[in-house]
């Protein structure tokens, strides 16, 4: 057994959990184990444990939804001073939730993480909101339609805001969707955190934990296709023609009418060609 298929085992159980039931901290550092061998898990969730034991004394008397967003800001990012990593935004290290607590510093996901498992530890309810290329976090109170952004300090943000903070990254021409506003499940989470990990370890060039990256999101979601694709070019690109074949067909298979299908096809066609010559 190599050393990442103990974490990787442990990953996987703790996502056939009940949805309700899965710790997202406790997940996030399975999948942090297989670059930090030595981490222990326990030792991290303990640190939330404690933060928000901390944190209780800190609530107002009245749980007003607003009142205690206010009072996990204060102490989150004016007590214990984390802040988003706007300096070096793409450190691997931003990505994993013990160099997050270490460091106390992160990317909008990874600090959005932390808020969330305080927020659950003291009995406030809340979700992820994967807006396209940022991260937000809302109250799932009935009736609160806020969303909370962890990168900019806790900033309290409505639905026109999330409109502006589409339209300000991606253009007057960008819309945002009802979907975009959805609550994502644990593994969802965590897909779109190894998804940052695998495109920062590709422009590092640094194929091998980009793979493993990619075989995580595969583990987590198999029907992430575009992942069989990625996987295989890389397979193809290393020379380990047999396994880019078998990617790269299941994508194909999966994914007919892909938009790449025709060059996907080319390529297939030059492992075999490589592959019938004598």
């Amino acid at each position: 057994m190599t050393h990442s298929a103990l974490p990787r085992e442990r990953l996987y159980q703790e996502l056939q959990r009940p949805t309700d039931q899965v710790s997202l901290a406790r997940a996030a550092l399975f999948m942090a184990q297989e670059d930090y061998p030595h981490l222990v898990v326990d030792d991290y969730l303990t640190m939330l444990d404690r933060m928000a034991d901390t944190l209780r004394q800190r609530l107002p008397a009245d749980r007003y939804p607003l009142k205690v967003i206010r009072a996990i800001n204060d102490y989150l990012f004016a007590e214990l001073n984390f802040r988003g990593n706007s300096i070096d935004y793409y450190d691997p290290r931003n990505s994993f939730l013990n160099e997050v607590l270490d460091r106390r510093v992160g990317i909008p996901i990874t600090l959005s993480l932390v808020y969330l498992e305080l927020a659950q530890r003291i009995g406030f309810p809340m979700a992820g909101v994967s807006l396209p290329g940022h991260f937000l976090i809302r109250p799932t109170v009935e009736g609160m339609n806020v969303f909370v952004d962890p990168f900019h300090q806790g900033e309290v943000m409505f639905e026109h805001d999330c409109r502006d903070r589409i339209k300000q990254m991606f253009g007057d021409s960008a819309q945002l969707e009802p979907q975009h506003l959805v609550s994502v499940a644990p593994g969802t989470f965590l897909v779109r955190m190894l998804t940052n990990l695998k495109l920062i370890y590709l422009q590092n060039r640094d194929v091998p934990k980009a793979l493993n990256a990619i075989n995580r999101i595969l583990l987590i979601c198999p029907q992430a296709v575009g992942e069989w694709r990625d996987r295989g070019l890389i397979h193809y690109q290393q020379g380990q023609l047999d396994k880019a074949q078998l990617d790269l067909e299941r994508y194909l298979y999966q994914h007919p009418d892909a938009a790449d299908a025709f060059e996907i096809r080319r390529v297939i066609e030059q492992i075999e060609r490589v592959q019938d010559e004598p």
